[in-house]
């Protein structure tokens, strides 16, 4: 049956394609209630609470709302008794199958979070044949904006004042959705058998928008073959990161058999420990697990409570058992052929790998900041093993030794990586091709690691380059002729066959020029030494854990140091004990009287405010110059035209990056701290960061993982390792080595 006339009763004045949304989820609803598998999963108030809150929002009245709620109620409510509880209850429903299996993890219907509701996205699907409605995205986006602005003229008479509109869900892009929900609806169950087909991704001749209509690929073709690697490179804003969401979307037509999953969001911290968060990464074995107790569970019931059972009754209660241990049978074979056992194991490596102590692996994940919740969701996805697994910028969130393991584990990944970086070790390390996006295309460099791409690049921009240059010269030279021997009659026969000669020339585009910029920092006045200085430093949490002992360190105008360690090693706190925001309880830090220190936070956009232009920003923290004299400082930095003049919010990573690097010259330091400067930054802006420290004649102390900059810029190393500080005799290669020998034994230092 279908609830439309009901909806349409009780709210006349809603618009009607929310009434036949909510009817048709309301139908939904239904229908979950008359199926015994799905009725015991559904929360009927919750449902129902959603739909009164969709009716609310879009303008209902709340008298009517709530009457449509009780009759809803009483309607459904009585097919939900009858068979709530009931799945084990009819034998012709118990055999647990493939299908089966896949209808009880969906629900019937895939949904999305809305806030604490959920949403089917079956209506988005032709229902044909089911009575359920079916949402147009693009005329439910023309009826919210025609919703929006009656609103807006109610609110500005007066009226409605209490009441906020909230666009239906289905248009929004941040849903938030729990880890199987996301998985499943990325990755349906019903995908049906991969055997004998190829995992293999070729898609040709797209487009791939953003925004308002901004184009990133133009008539592009995406190819990945099975088992590769692939490095996704290019400039700042380029879009490598919207490709990436949309592969992972199924914007992109990937072959519905292989399944994807891209590291884009932190996990969000709960009470589960974060070892048993990465095993329930593995959504087939977690459902077979759960169908396992279950089983157990009602075998019990049936040896424990039917002891005195009549014949009748108990040649049921034998069928039904003789069913149950049959899909036993069948759950622990699966289980064994996904090596379940193991599972455990497999999954303690990947987390020792990426810097989680034993203990740490048993803490609740929600004791952990954002950069470590990152670290598990990259954790549950290696521990998963799709056939496409995208990393966006994964050295940003991990140290060296996290980033050493990665990179090894990356090297026997059975399937196929897609990963957007700009470490060049990394990619050295880990890329078997290079796809280089830029000017709305993607260019493959296959069978090449970073270094061998960027110097092909160069060859291939020089070719083309030597190429149109030779081809203008060959134009000018032919229609100089035809200019001058054009109406010759001695000559026309000539000029007419350059005229067909120049017509036949291919049209060469321009080679494309990449932006010429250069970082800078203004040199600073001398001041006699020791500049910065931290003696027999000793510093411990107030619960007594112990982070740094006695620590002995100079830093002066001519320093070169890179601070390298495993992340809760200290390295972070040291530099607050440098910088005063921390006191040591044992030992002092001196520092020159006319010391000025540039400080480059880690999470610096934290203290941008992102609701600014770069020009707006940079006066508000650095005030005294105008308007021109900021843009022009920008575009040292990259930072150039209307990019300028854009919110820090709508910017790339990289981009605000360059706008705190922009503020950090203007405050004309002696010393500059650095904690991970390269994060987010690309080739071109690394090259001009690292040219910049080489001639800044300031002292340079810099926390960083990336090997290309450290080797370029730095003279010595300080190794931050179990509460010590030490010089390391050697240079960053030789730390890797340490590492590899050492095992990352450090583990987790429990974070303030």
């Amino acid at each position: 049956m279908s609830f439309y006339t009901d909806v349409r009763e009780a709210v006349p004045k809603v618009d009607g394609l929310v009434s036949r949304y909510v009817s048709g989820y309301v139908d939904s609803i239904q229908k979950n209630a008359s199926q015994p598998e799905t009725a015991q999963l559904l929360d009927l108030d919750a449902e129902l609470d959603f739909v009164t809150t969709v009716l609310r929002s879009a303008g209902g009245e709340a008298e009517n709302i709530g009457n449509l709620r009780s009759k809803l109620y009483k309607e459904i409510k009585v097919v939900y008794d009858k068979n709530v509880g009931r799945t084990f209850g009819n034998p012709a429903q118990r055999k647990l199958d493939l299908d089966t299996l896949m209808t009880a993890l969906k629900s019937n219907e895939a949904k999305f979070d809305v806030g604490e509701k959920k949403m089917d996205l079956d209506l988005l699907a032709d229902n044909k044949g089911r009575g359920e409605s079916r949402v147009d995205r693009k005329k439910l986006a023309k009826q919210e904006k025609k919703i929006a602005a009656k609103l807006a003229k109610r609110e500005n008479a007066g009226f409605m004042k209490e009441l906020k509109y909230e666009k239906s869900k289905l248009l929004s892009d941040n849903n938030q959705k729990n880890y199987d929900e996301f998985f499943l609806t990325v990755n349906p169950l019903d995908l049906g058998p991969s055997e004998g087909k190829s995992k293999d991704i070729k898609i040709d001749n797209f487009d791939l928008h953003v925004g308002a209509g901004v184009r990133i690929l133009s008539d592009a073709s995406l190819t990945l073959a099975h088992g590769h690697r692939y490095g996704l490179v290019g400039a700042n804003g380029i879009g490598k990161s919207t490709l990436l969401k949309a592969l992972s979307r199924r914007e992109l037509n990937v072959p519905k058999h292989i399944t994807i999953l891209y590291v884009e969001q932190e996990v969000t911290g709960d009470d589960t420990s974060v070892l048993k968060t990465v095993l329930d990464a593995d959504v087939w074995r977690k459902c077979l697990l759960q169908d396992l107790q279950r089983i157990n569970d009602r075998l019990a019931v049936i040896s424990d409570e039917y002891p005195d059972a009549n014949d009748q009754v108990q040649k049921q209660l034998d069928e039904e058992a003789d069913d149950l241990n049959t899909n036993l049978n069948q759950i622990h074979e699966k289980l064994g052929d996904m090596e379940s056992d193991k599972a455990e194991a497999r999954a303690g490596a990947i987390l020792s790998g990426l810097g989680f102590s034993l203990e740490a692996q048993g803490r609740a994940t929600n004791t952990f900041s954002g950069g470590w919740r990152m670290r598990i969701s990259l954790a549950r996805a290696l521990f998963c093993k799709p056939d496409l697994l995208m990393l966006d910028e994964p050295s940003n969130m991990l140290d060296l030794p996290s980033i050493t393991f990665l990179s090894e584990y990356l090297l026997t990944y059975p399937s196929t990586v897609l990963v957007v970086s700009h470490d060049r070790a990394f990619l050295n390390d880990v890329a078997t091709d290079i796809i280089y996006q830029h000017s709305e295309r993607l260019d493959y460099y296959r069978g090449s690691n970073f270094d061998e791409f960027y110097s092909a690049k160069e060859e291939r921009l020089l070719t083309a380059k030597r190429e149109y240059e030779n081809q203008m010269a060959l134009r000018k030279h032919l229609q100089a002729f035809i200019d001058k021997f054009r109406y010759n009659a001695a000559k026309s026969q000539e000029a007419q066959s350059r005229i067909k000669k120049l017509e036949k020339l291919p049209v060469l585009e321009p080679p494309e020029q990449e932006a010429d910029f250069k970082f800078s920092f203004p040199d600073p006045e001398k001041i006699s030494p020791p500049v910065l200085q931290i003696s027999g430093a000793t510093f411990s949490y107030p619960d007594g854990r112990k982070i740094l002992s006695d620590v002995d360190m100079t830093v002066d105008l001519d320093s070169r140091i890179a601070l390298v360690g495993g992340n809760g090693s200290g390295k972070t706190t040291l530099l607050k004990l440098l910088l005063g925001t921390l006191q040591p309880q044992v030992g002092h830090v001196s520092r020159h009287p006319r010391l000025r220190i540039g400080y480059f936070a880690q999470h610096h956009v934290d203290a941008m405010d992102l609701s600014l232009n770069s020009v707006e920003w940079l006066a508000s923290v650095r005030p005294g110059k105008s308007e021109e004299e900021y843009r022009k400082y920008l575009g040292q930095f990259g930072i150039t035209g209307p990019l300028g003049l854009r919110k820090l919010g709508v910017l790339s990573g990289g981009q605000k990056s360059r706008v705190a690097f922009a503020a950090l010259g203007l405050s004309n330091p002696h010393l500059l701290i650095l904690d991970e400067p390269s994060n987010h930054l690309d080739i071109a802006a690394l090259d001009a960061l690292a040219d910049a420290l080489k001639n800044f004649t300031g002292g340079i102390l810099m926390v960083s993982h990336d090997v290309v900059t450290i080797n370029r810029v730095c003279k010595d190393i300080m190794v931050c390792e179990n509460g010590k500080v030490f010089k390391l005799h050697g240079n960053i290669d030789d730390y890797k080595k340490h590492i590899l020998k050492i095992g990352n034994k450090a583990g987790v230092v429990a974070e303030q």
